[in-house]
């Protein structure tokens, strides 16, 4: 949004910069520190919280902060007094962050469902926005924590930069344009089901990436998880487990003519994705306009003839779109992409990558174990399959077949979990078949 570069000179004018602090200084979020650090005027990095202080130091070096400007601290009033001294405050304490006067906004960066989980309700409670660079507690959770943040009066989204943000960007814009969008869809330039950390650690290494992230990536999880989340955002469905996931090597304004517009319209719109497109890797949005009128401007304007007109996004920037997110959230209250509040349309469930054993507990997701796809919430609310966000360490009752869907019945669910228990509030809200 063009609006927050003004906002941000402004705050950086006055001396007032928005006060982030990060959660998992990762790949990803050192990346956006080093970023805020040396190109966001109106913004500061805050604090860190990592499990090890060694990474968080590690993470802000690399950014480029001297040893000078970092200081471990142990409470919130330490860390309120090493912001106040213009110092980058580290802690092995998430509650000391989210309980921080010193800290307006908290961006998880850490990929953990369960410990997201906690994460997002102590900020919200300690009256923090919340940014997700964590996309599977969105999947999973999201539509309770947004309940709750809304509640809290913060604001609860995920970013800028990733498809999920980047596609209802571009939703929101069409929208505005007055067209209604029938099918959101991400351009992968790789689908295999069965890759895992093994084939892909060379790939891992080459770019500094953590092979399983990297294996989601390869194997579907992750696609499947961002365009779960835009069909929660924008209300869309999907065609069938899995989505259509087409192979297509030609441009992305072709598919236009590859979609039945009575079937979208008996969906009420879709997402889904495409393989080898160009221009990747970046998200389309197919529209239509039921105005002859209008119809005739976007064919002179190079659209095409309908009933779709193709629109797209040929990139997406990751952290380097996250501080505009921040910017929209602390600075006009708004959410790039979060939740609907009457409840899931598409949830992500896991499906075996191997034949799996009784008693295996199951790895996470980029995993040697599953994969993860798009289905729709009331099969996977009708059939009591497992939400893939949950999968992880939850012990098999059963052999489960190759591409076998797994279900809550096929597994012992880890006791005393967090997520588990704001997955069952959540699933109480919306009855099967219906919606609050």
């Amino acid at each position: 949004m063009i609006i927050t570069d003004t906002l941000l000179e402004r705050r950086q004018t006055e001396g007032n910069p928005i006060r982030v602090g990060v959660v998992g200084p990762g790949f990803m979020a050192r990346g956006m520190m080093n970023h805020i650090h040396h190109t966001t005027p109106g913004m500061v990095v805050a604090a860190v919280h990592a499990r090890s202080p060694e990474k968080a130091h590690a993470a802000l070096d690399y950014a480029g902060y001297g040893a000078d400007q970092v200081v471990d601290v142990e409470n919130s009033a330490d860390l309120d007094r090493a912001v106040a001294a213009g110092q980058v405050a580290v802690t092995t304490d998430h509650t000391v962050l989210t309980g921080a006067d010193g800290v307006d906004v908290v961006v998880d960066a850490t990929g953990s469902v369960d410990f997201g989980a906690e994460l997002a309700l102590s900020a919200i409670e300690n009256g923090k926005h919340l940014v997700l660079m964590n996309a599977e507690v969105d999947a999973t959770i999201g539509t309770i924590l947004s309940k709750r943040a809304e509640a809290a009066g913060v604001v609860y989204t995920g970013m800028d930069g990733d498809q999920p943000g980047v596609q209802m960007n571009l939703i929101r814009f069409v929208r505005g344009l007055g067209l209604r969008p029938l099918v959101a869809g991400n351009i992968k330039g790789l689908q295999d089901e069965y890759r895992n950390p093994t084939t892909q650690k060379g790939f891992a290494e080459k770019w500094g990436q953590d092979p399983h992230m990297v294996t989601s990536f390869a194997d579907g999880t992750k696609v499947s998880v961002e365009q779960a989340l835009v069909a929660n955002a924008a209300g869309l469905g999907v065609h069938r487990r899995g989505c259509l996931g087409r192979d297509h090597e030609g441009h992305v304004d072709e598919l236009a003519q590859m979609y039945d517009l009575d079937e979208l319209l008996a969906l009420g719109g879709a997402v889904d994705y495409v393989v080898k497109a160009k221009p990747g890797p970046g998200v389309y949005v197919l529209a239509t306009q039921d105005d002859p009128k209008q119809q005739h401007y976007l064919n002179l304007y190079k659209l095409g003839e309908g009933p779709l007109y193709p629109f797209y996004t040929p990139y997406h920037l990751c952290h380097f779109e996250v501080p505009t997110t921040i910017a929209r959230a602390v600075l006009l209250g708004d959410a790039c992409i979060k939740p609907l509040p009457d409840g899931p349309r598409v949830e992500v469930v896991p499906m075996a990558k191997r034949p799996l054993k009784a008693g295996q507990a199951l790895d996470a997701k980029g995993g040697y174990d599953y994969y993860g796809v798009c289905e729709k919430a009331e099969v996977q609310r009708r059939d009591n399959l497992l939400p893939l966000g949950l999968a992880e360490g939850c012990v098999l009752k059963r052999d489960i077949a190759q591409d076998e869907v797994i279900g809550y019945a096929d597994v012992e669910v880890p006791a005393g979990r967090l997520a588990d228990r704001l997955r069952a509030e959540q699933d109480a809200l919306f009855p099967l078949g219906g919606r609050a």
